[in-house]
């Protein structure tokens, strides 16, 4: 797993997004517990996957602007056409 030197601008904003995704999941484990109606329950996995994907955005822009420009400045661009597939593959299906 490779780890990078320098910081992420929107890395607090992600983590707290997560934090609350989290908190949604256990909400929907619960409803799931009390036999709520399942289109409830359906509608509230919708939310979530909408936070997930709205994270995952954040994510790929801090990559692109951060990790990639590094990479392109430091001469590596083929690392850099290797990172965006990789990471659209892993964001994209």
């Amino acid at each position: 797993m490779d780890h990078h030197s320098h910081v992420h601008k929107n890395r607090k904003q992600v983590i707290n997004r997560l934090a609350k995704i989290e908190g949604h999941v256990r909400s929907i484990k619960e409803m799931t517990q009390n036999g709520r109606d399942c289109p409830d329950i359906l509608l509230q996995i919708a939310a979530v996957r909408k936070a997930l994907d709205n994270a995952a955005k954040i994510i790929l822009t801090d990559h692109m602007e951060g990790c990639l420009v590094d990479a392109v400045r430091n001469g590596e661009e083929e690392k850099v056409l290797q990172d965006i597939k990789k990471a659209l593959e892993n964001f994209i299906h």
